[in-house]
C-alpha cells in the first residue's frame, strides 16, 4: 500500500525589497545564518571537531565526530518538498487585533501589503486600516507560498555571481549609462558597483550588521520556486 508522503509548511520572513523580487522572479534563494544547537532533527549534523562547529548534510547517514557524538540540527525552513508562506508587513481594517483564524469578512480586498501598496508611505490609520510587523502575520493572511526545491549548507563568502543575483539584488539601470551591469549597493541610494556579490555583501550587512560578512558565517542556502500567487 502506497503512503503519500507529507511536507510541512513554515513561516518565514521577508522584507519589502524582498517580496517584490520574489513577485518579480528575481529571487529564487534565501541565505540565513546557522544557529548551532544539539536539539534533534534530520537532514543535517553539526560536529565539532575542535576547529568550532562545521554542518554537514547527512540526509542519508549521519557522521560522528571524533568521540562517537552526532549533533543533529533541523532546518529550520524545511527539506526539498516543504513550503514556506512569507510573512510581510501587512494592514487590515481590524486594527486593534490580530486574529489568529481568519475572519468572517471577505479579506481578498480588505488586506493590504505594505511592499507593492502605493499607500504605503502614508498614514492609511486614518481609514481605517493599521500596518501591522510581518512577525505578526496570521497563515491565512499570507499571499505567498514558496516550495523548497534544495537545502544545503556551506559559507557566507562561497556564493557565486548567478547565486548573488537569484538573492533579488536590484539592478540599477540609471547608473549604467556606459553599458556595464550596475547593482545596488545597500545602504547607499546612489551607489552602484559592478559585482553581484559585493552587492549582496551590502545587502548582508544591511540585515546581519557591520562585520557580518566578513565573519563567513555557515549559512542555510534555501532554495525555492513560488507557487501562489
Amino acid at each position: 500500500m502506497s503512503t503519500v508522503q507529507q511536507h510541512r509548511e513554515r513561516p518565514i520572513l521577508f522584507s519589502g525589497p524582498m517580496v517584490r523580487a520574489i513577485l518579480e522572479g528575481q529571487k529564487t534563494v534565501t541565505r540565513r545564518a546557522v544557529k548551532p544547537c544539539k536539539a534533534h532533527a534530520d537532514g543535517f549534523a553539526v560536529l565539532d571537531f575542535g576547529n568550532g562547529w562545521q554542518p554537514f548534510n547527512t540526509f542519508c547517514d549521519f557522521t560522528s565526530d571524533s568521540e562517537g557524538m552526532e549533533y543533529p540540527i533541523a532546518c529550520p525552513y524545511g527539506k526539498p518538498g516543504d513550503r514556506l508562506w512569507v510573512r510581510e508587513t501587512f494592514a487590515t481594517l481590524s486594527a486593534g487585533q490580530y486574529e489568529p483564524v481568519k475572519p468572517a469578512w471577505g479579506y481578498g480586498q480588505d488586506l493590504r501589503f505594505a511592499a507593492t501598496d502605493p499607500l504605503a508611505d502614508c498614514d492609511i490609520g486614518v481609514r481605517g486600516y493599521a500596518w501591522r510587523p510581518s512577525i505578526h502575520m496570521p497563515r491565512w493572511a499570507s499571499r505567498i507560498l514558496l516550495e523548497v526545491t534544495d537545502v544545503r549548507v556551506e559559507r557566507l563568502q562561497d556564493i557565486s555571481e548567478h547565486q548573488a543575483q537569484a538573492e533579488g539584488i536590484e539592478h540599477l539601470p540609471h547608473l549604467d549609462p556606459a553599458g556595464t551591469c550596475h547593482w545596488r549597493v545597500y545602504g547607499s541610494e546612489s551607489s552602484g558597483t559592478n559585482s553581484p556579490v559585493a552587492s549582496f555583501e551590502s545587502l548582508w550587512e544591511s540585515i546581519n550588521g557591520a562585520g557580518s560578512w566578513d565573519a563567513n558565517p555557515w549559512v542555510w542556502v534555501v532554495e525555492f520556486r513560488r507557487i501562489q500567487p
